[in-house]
Protein backbone atom coordinates (compact mmCIF):
# COMPACT_ATOMS: atom_id res chain seq x y z
CA UNK A 1 0.00 0.00 0.00
CA UNK A 2 1.36 3.41 -1.24
CA UNK A 3 2.27 6.05 1.61
CA UNK A 4 -0.71 9.26 1.39
CA UNK A 5 0.95 12.31 -0.79
CA UNK A 6 -0.49 14.58 2.07
CA UNK A 7 1.90 17.47 2.50
CA UNK A 8 4.55 18.46 5.12
CA UNK A 9 5.72 21.31 5.82
CA UNK A 10 8.89 22.23 7.65
CA UNK A 11 8.59 24.18 11.09
CA UNK A 12 9.17 28.44 11.01
CA UNK A 13 12.57 27.46 12.28
CA UNK A 14 13.61 25.97 8.99
CA UNK A 15 14.01 26.34 5.42
CA UNK A 16 12.81 23.22 3.99
CA UNK A 17 12.30 19.69 5.06
CA UNK A 18 15.92 18.76 4.29
CA UNK A 19 17.24 21.14 6.56
CA UNK A 20 14.89 20.23 9.75
CA UNK A 21 15.51 16.26 8.92
CA UNK A 22 19.56 17.14 8.99
CA UNK A 23 19.39 19.30 12.16
CA UNK A 24 16.88 16.47 13.62
CA UNK A 25 19.92 13.48 13.08
CA UNK A 26 22.74 15.93 13.96
CA UNK A 27 20.78 15.98 17.59
CA UNK A 28 20.68 12.63 17.63
CA UNK A 29 24.62 12.01 16.73
CA UNK A 30 24.94 14.81 19.52
CA UNK A 31 22.80 12.49 22.14
CA UNK A 32 24.47 9.92 21.39
CA UNK A 33 28.07 10.99 21.81
CA UNK A 34 26.90 11.61 25.55
CA UNK A 35 25.55 8.43 25.82
CA UNK A 36 28.32 6.90 24.38
CA UNK A 37 30.96 8.88 26.76
CA UNK A 38 28.70 7.65 30.02
CA UNK A 39 28.90 3.80 28.63
CA UNK A 40 32.41 4.02 27.62
CA UNK A 41 33.44 5.16 31.08
CA UNK A 42 31.44 2.18 32.45
CA UNK A 43 32.72 -0.72 30.80
CA UNK A 44 36.35 1.40 30.48
CA UNK A 45 36.16 1.06 34.22
CA UNK A 46 34.97 -2.52 33.86
CA UNK A 47 38.26 -3.59 32.10
CA UNK A 48 40.40 -1.77 34.75
CA UNK A 49 38.43 -4.01 37.46
CA UNK A 50 38.61 -6.79 34.79
CA UNK A 51 42.55 -6.72 35.00
CA UNK A 52 43.01 -6.45 38.95
CA UNK A 53 40.82 -8.92 39.92
CA UNK A 54 40.69 -11.35 36.64
CA UNK A 55 40.24 -14.90 38.25
CA UNK A 56 37.74 -13.14 40.72
CA UNK A 57 35.67 -11.66 37.82
CA UNK A 58 36.13 -15.22 36.07
CA UNK A 59 34.35 -17.14 38.50
CA UNK A 60 31.40 -15.01 39.25
CA UNK A 61 31.05 -14.18 35.38
CA UNK A 62 30.10 -18.11 35.25
CA UNK A 63 26.79 -18.10 37.05
CA UNK A 64 25.72 -15.35 34.54
CA UNK A 65 23.04 -16.93 32.45
CA UNK A 66 24.66 -17.56 29.00
CA UNK A 67 21.87 -18.56 26.84
CA UNK A 68 20.19 -15.36 27.62
CA UNK A 69 22.72 -13.54 26.76
CA UNK A 70 23.03 -15.16 23.06
CA UNK A 71 19.55 -14.88 22.80
CA UNK A 72 19.27 -11.73 22.91
CA UNK A 73 22.53 -10.62 21.18
CA UNK A 74 20.45 -12.24 18.58
CA UNK A 75 17.20 -11.11 18.52
CA UNK A 76 18.91 -7.30 18.85
CA UNK A 77 20.61 -7.82 15.82
CA UNK A 78 17.81 -9.37 13.98
CA UNK A 79 15.34 -6.10 15.13
CA UNK A 80 18.70 -3.66 13.53
CA UNK A 81 17.55 -5.01 10.01
CA UNK A 82 14.08 -4.80 10.94
CA UNK A 83 14.21 -1.20 11.40
CA UNK A 84 16.55 -0.78 8.28
CA UNK A 85 14.13 -2.42 6.48
CA UNK A 86 11.59 -0.05 7.80
CA UNK A 87 13.10 2.96 6.87
CA UNK A 88 13.95 1.77 3.47
CA UNK A 89 9.91 0.66 3.03
CA UNK A 90 9.57 4.59 4.38
CA UNK A 91 11.71 6.00 1.69
CA UNK A 92 10.11 3.95 -1.06
CA UNK A 93 6.86 4.99 -0.03
CA UNK A 94 5.62 1.04 1.00
CA UNK A 95 3.51 2.21 4.16
CA UNK A 96 2.50 -1.15 4.42
CA UNK A 97 5.86 -2.93 4.76
CA UNK A 98 7.11 0.24 7.26
CA UNK A 99 4.46 -0.84 9.35
CA UNK A 100 4.94 -4.64 9.65
CA UNK A 101 8.84 -3.87 9.45
CA UNK A 102 8.39 -1.36 12.61
CA UNK A 103 6.10 -3.88 14.31
CA UNK A 104 8.39 -6.74 14.20
CA UNK A 105 11.27 -4.41 15.48
CA UNK A 106 9.04 -3.74 18.71
CA UNK A 107 7.82 -7.10 18.96
CA UNK A 108 11.54 -7.97 19.32
CA UNK A 109 12.39 -5.40 21.56
CA UNK A 110 9.84 -6.40 23.38
CA UNK A 111 10.82 -10.16 23.17
CA UNK A 112 14.69 -8.79 24.49
CA UNK A 113 13.07 -7.18 27.77
CA UNK A 114 11.20 -10.68 28.25
CA UNK A 115 14.23 -12.60 28.46
CA UNK A 116 15.76 -10.03 30.46
CA UNK A 117 13.13 -10.19 32.91
CA UNK A 118 13.57 -13.68 33.47
CA UNK A 119 17.04 -13.44 33.92
CA UNK A 120 16.95 -10.98 36.58
CA UNK A 121 14.35 -13.41 38.07
CA UNK A 122 17.07 -16.24 37.56
CA UNK A 123 19.50 -14.02 38.88
CA UNK A 124 17.40 -12.96 42.22
CA UNK A 125 16.78 -16.69 42.84
CA UNK A 126 20.30 -17.95 42.30
CA UNK A 127 21.35 -15.02 44.80
CA UNK A 128 23.67 -12.81 42.49
CA UNK A 129 22.04 -9.36 43.35
CA UNK A 130 24.31 -7.32 45.37
CA UNK A 131 23.09 -5.78 48.62
CA UNK A 132 19.38 -6.59 48.54
CA UNK A 133 20.01 -10.97 47.72
CA UNK A 134 23.81 -11.68 47.57
CA UNK A 135 25.55 -14.81 48.24
CA UNK A 136 29.34 -15.40 48.05
CA UNK A 137 29.41 -19.05 46.39
CA UNK A 138 32.44 -21.57 47.65
CA UNK A 139 35.87 -20.43 45.97
CA UNK A 140 34.20 -16.75 45.15
CA UNK A 141 36.72 -14.26 46.69
CA UNK A 142 34.58 -10.49 47.69
CA UNK A 143 35.81 -9.03 44.43
CA UNK A 144 33.88 -11.45 42.49
CA UNK A 145 31.16 -9.23 44.07
CA UNK A 146 31.89 -6.36 42.09
CA UNK A 147 31.28 -8.11 39.06
CA UNK A 148 27.98 -8.02 39.77
CA UNK A 149 27.70 -4.58 40.57
CA UNK A 150 28.87 -4.06 37.10
CA UNK A 151 26.52 -6.44 35.50
CA UNK A 152 23.36 -4.99 37.03
CA UNK A 153 24.09 -1.30 36.45
CA UNK A 154 25.15 -2.40 32.39
CA UNK A 155 22.39 -4.14 31.99
CA UNK A 156 19.92 -2.57 33.72
CA UNK A 157 20.65 0.63 32.43
CA UNK A 158 20.54 -1.07 28.53
CA UNK A 159 17.25 -2.35 29.21
CA UNK A 160 16.00 1.51 30.38
CA UNK A 161 17.45 2.56 27.16
CA UNK A 162 15.56 -0.21 24.85
CA UNK A 163 12.36 0.50 26.96
CA UNK A 164 12.77 3.97 25.40
CA UNK A 165 13.38 2.46 21.68
CA UNK A 166 10.63 0.63 21.89
CA UNK A 167 8.48 3.54 23.00
CA UNK A 168 9.72 5.68 20.42
CA UNK A 169 8.75 2.80 17.66
CA UNK A 170 5.26 2.63 18.74
CA UNK A 171 5.02 6.47 18.57
CA UNK A 172 5.69 6.26 15.20
CA UNK A 173 3.26 3.53 14.75
CA UNK A 174 0.42 4.89 16.42
CA UNK A 175 0.82 8.82 16.16
CA UNK A 176 3.28 10.01 13.38
CA UNK A 177 2.15 7.48 10.71
CA UNK A 178 -1.00 7.03 11.74
CA UNK A 179 -1.10 11.33 11.10
CA UNK A 180 0.71 10.52 8.13
CA UNK A 181 3.70 12.73 8.94
CA UNK A 182 5.99 9.89 7.68
CA UNK A 183 6.64 10.11 3.96
CA UNK A 184 8.64 9.38 0.89
CA UNK A 185 9.72 13.23 1.17
CA UNK A 186 10.07 13.43 4.69
CA UNK A 187 10.84 9.99 7.52
CA UNK A 188 13.47 11.91 9.25
CA UNK A 189 12.19 11.39 12.30
CA UNK A 190 11.92 7.51 11.50
CA UNK A 191 15.40 7.85 10.44
CA UNK A 192 16.25 9.34 14.04
CA UNK A 193 14.58 6.67 16.22
CA UNK A 194 16.30 3.80 14.46
CA UNK A 195 20.03 5.84 15.05
CA UNK A 196 18.89 5.40 18.51
CA UNK A 197 18.02 1.91 18.13
CA UNK A 198 21.28 1.49 16.45
CA UNK A 199 23.34 2.96 19.10
CA UNK A 200 21.73 0.86 21.65
CA UNK A 201 21.94 -2.81 19.87
CA UNK A 202 25.54 -1.24 20.02
CA UNK A 203 26.08 -1.30 23.50
CA UNK A 204 24.96 -4.18 23.69
CA UNK A 205 27.42 -5.63 21.47
CA UNK A 206 29.87 -4.90 23.99
CA UNK A 207 27.98 -6.20 27.08
CA UNK A 208 27.40 -9.28 25.63
CA UNK A 209 31.02 -10.57 25.46
CA UNK A 210 32.22 -8.43 28.92
CA UNK A 211 29.38 -10.11 30.65
CA UNK A 212 28.51 -13.56 29.09
CA UNK A 213 32.00 -14.53 27.73
CA UNK A 214 34.13 -13.92 30.50
CA UNK A 215 35.56 -17.03 32.39
CA UNK A 216 34.46 -19.37 29.93
CA UNK A 217 37.33 -20.61 27.38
Amino acid sequence: MPMSSRTISPEIQYADLSQQGDTAQLGMWVFITTETLFFGTLIFTYYIYRILYSHEFDVAARDAVLWCGSANIGILITSSLTMVLAINAAADGRRRAMIWWLIATAALGMCFLGIKGYEYNLDYNDKVVPVANFEMKPGEAPAGELFWVFYWVGTGLHAIHLTIGVGLVLYMLLWRIRRGEITPDYYAPLEVVGLYWSFVDTVWLFLFPSIYLVGRS
